[in-house]
């Protein structure tokens, strides 16, 4: 059992899931408090299987959470949080994916998502501690939209910088600062 300043750490990886030199992966293997979602076999583009598979995720873990998320595990971690009330310590919000805008080629289309569910992305306040990591050069969501969603969240905006999507794509495995983020969250 984990206590405040100890919390478990759950992963909320995107709709790729779990690929296995991304930042998420590398951190849940380094870190002994750390778990993740657990990938979906089926409905994987449905935001409702993806909310309630973070919620089966969070119902076996007793004491101190804080949510790690990526891309659109941002928007699966808005959506829960609309519906669930379980005490969430905290959660950082790496590179959100604006699943409002349209997509590059190789993710799912404006009319897939509007039709498993993610449209409109949530915006009312979090109701838990949150930090945004954006990036100013994310095609998958652009600064100025970060900066609005993290406004709509009631979240810390921490600007990364140039990181593109903070993916193995972009040239990222490890990330260090996830870990002072998380602290700074605990």
């Amino acid at each position: 059992m984990h206590n405040a300043t100890n919390p478990t750490i759950l992963i909320v990886p995107g709709l790729r899931d779990h690929v296995a030199e991304h930042w998420q992966t590398l951190l849940e293997a380094r870190l002994p408090n750390a778990c993740s979602v657990p990938p979906l076999e089926h409905d994987r583009l449905s935001r409702a299987a993806r909310v309630e598979a973070l919620e089966r995720a969070l119902a076996k873990i007793k004491g101190a959470v804080i949510l790690v998320a990526h891309s659109a595990g941002v928007m699966i971690t808005a959506h829960w949080a609309q519906t669930h009330r379980r005490k969430i310590h905290g959660a950082l919000l790496a590179t959100p994916a604006d699943l409002e805008s349209p997509m590059p080629a190789g993710y799912p289309t404006m009319d897939a998502l509007r039709d498993h569910g993610w449209l409109p992305i949530p915006r009312t306040p979090l109701p838990f501690p949150s930090i945004v990591a954006s990036s100013v050069t994310d095609p998958l969501c652009s600064a100025p939209r970060a900066a609005a969603l993290a406004a709509c969240w009631d979240s810390r905006l921490v600007n990364l910088g140039d990181v593109g999507h903070l993916n193995p794509a972009s040239g990222y495995g490890e990330w260090r600062a996830a870990e002072s983020l998380i602290d700074s969250l605990r």
